[in-house]
């Protein structure tokens, strides 16, 4: 079996524990995904990021109302960049990492219309330019069939740590360069449905918002590891993201959590009979969600409950 060649250092074994634990105490904290704002939010961070480093101009803002069905000014292309990546990552959940059918499936998708070879592989050569200057050769078309086939069995099989292996098959993925476009959106993407299959919470964490920042690190770590002829450095690199991205979603969750907490607060002093299901309308949390913020509040001696589930009341501390 092809094994891709890289190194784990102690640097890479440090990020390991350092993101293991950082997802340990965010999937505590939230019943393992987060809100659904904070989802909607997150997933477009995503496709804007992914979308941004390959030059598409579309904001935050414009990402946000293609996805809620409004008009949008804009190059055509690039709206439906954006429509595309929005169907491709609406299938995150469904698609199998392992499975060629789903990589070309979710191509198709994230191509259409905008190359004739969405959702096949190349026909033709093909290389990455910084300007005029050839940075990376990728295999020849033909090979690209057998060479993604050995990843994907490599990926499906090792022993090795996902956040490792994931790094791994989205440096062997950009170094094939199997389609005629849309590489680098697949092996961002990719490598969140492999970071999935280990802990579901990584479909609503947007590291590519991270790369977007460190983009130029990002091509410095492709080409040291091609120069290196190993992934070690493009690993460190990826790693490296993964742990700042899962600190600002932690960050993002307390501030999301605060504000829940107050909402709920406000609407105890106004209805001091206010349901559980009430409270859930009101900050579009779970059932689950809303119980354990009350419990929190009720542990911070913010409110108490006075008498039983029915005919009772909160009563909530005056400040």
């Amino acid at each position: 079996m092809y094994i891709p060649p890289f190194t784990i250092t102690d640097a890479i074994a440090s990020l390991i524990a350092d993101i293991a634990e950082q997802v340990g105490l965010l999937t505590a904290t939230t019943d393992n995904l987060p809100t659904p704002h904070l989802r909607k939010e997150n997933r477009i961070k995503t496709i804007q990021s992914s979308l941004a480093i390959e030059n598409n101009s579309m904001s935050v803002e414009q990402v946000t109302a293609i996805i809620e069905g409004k008009r949008v000014l804009g190059a055509p292309n690039e709206i439906q960049e954006v429509k595309n990546a929005i169907d491709a990552y609406e299938l995150l959940l469904e698609l199998n990492p392992y499975k060629e059918k789903d990589l070309l499936k979710a191509h198709k998708l994230m191509m259409a219309d905008l190359v004739k070879e969405n959702g096949r592989y190349r026909q033709g050569g093909v290389g990455v330019f910084d300007g005029e200057k050839c940075v990376h050769l990728a295999p020849p078309a033909e090979r690209v069939p057998s060479l993604m086939g050995d990843l994907l069995n490599w990926v499906k099989q090792t022993k090795t740590h996902p956040l490792v292996s994931s790094c791994v098959f989205h440096y062997e993925f950009e170094f094939i360069h199997p389609f005629a476009d849309g590489n680098g959106r697949m092996g961002r993407m990719w490598q969140t449905l492999l970071l999935m299959q280990w802990k579901p919470v990584f479909a609503w964490i947007p590291v590519e918002t991270i790369v977007k920042e460190h983009q130029q690190e990002y091509y410095d770590a492709i080409a040291k590891s091609d120069a290196e002829a190993n992934s070690t450095a493009f690993i460190t690199f990826m790693l490296q993201c993964l742990k700042q991205a899962l600190l600002e979603m932690k960050e993002s969750n307390q501030k999301s959590n605060q504000k829940s907490n107050q909402k709920i607060l406000v609407a105890m002093r106004r209805n001091p009979q206010v349901t559980i299901r009430e409270l859930q309308e009101e900050t579009g949390l779970s059932e689950s969600g809303v119980k354990k913020n009350i419990r929190q509040l009720r542990g911070e001696g913010l409110v108490q409950r006075i008498g039983g589930a029915k005919g009772g009341h909160w009563e909530v501390r005056q400040e």
